[in-house]
């Protein structure tokens, strides 16, 4: 938990983590550097713990976040699982083409 806030109770984690994720759902047009860090931020999370908690590199985490790499699937699915979301690639159907 970041140390600039006070910590937060277990239903105050569950609310944050919601509305992060709605956030995100609600902004497709955010690229994923915008969704990881509205995630953490929204989590109270800092860079280093998002890292421990997905199991990624502080600086994978970092370069994300800013937009240097996009990230491979398999690393924002590291992050995005934290909060039950998974990134994919789908078939269009013939009606999309």
């Amino acid at each position: 938990m970041d140390q600039r806030y006070r910590a937060m109770t277990l239903d105050e984690q569950a609310a944050a983590r919601t509305k992060a994720i709605e956030d995100v759902l609600a902004h497709p047009e955010w690229t994923l550097a915008q969704s990881v860090r509205h995630l953490r931020r929204t989590m109270r999370l800092t860079t280093r713990e998002l890292a421990q908690l997905s199991g990624l590199s502080f600086r994978t985490v970092q370069n994300i976040e800013r937009g240097v790499t996009e990230g491979t699937v398999a690393s924002m699915n590291a992050l995005l699982g934290l909060l039950g979301l998974k990134l994919g690639v789908v078939r269009a159907d013939d009606s999309e083409r």
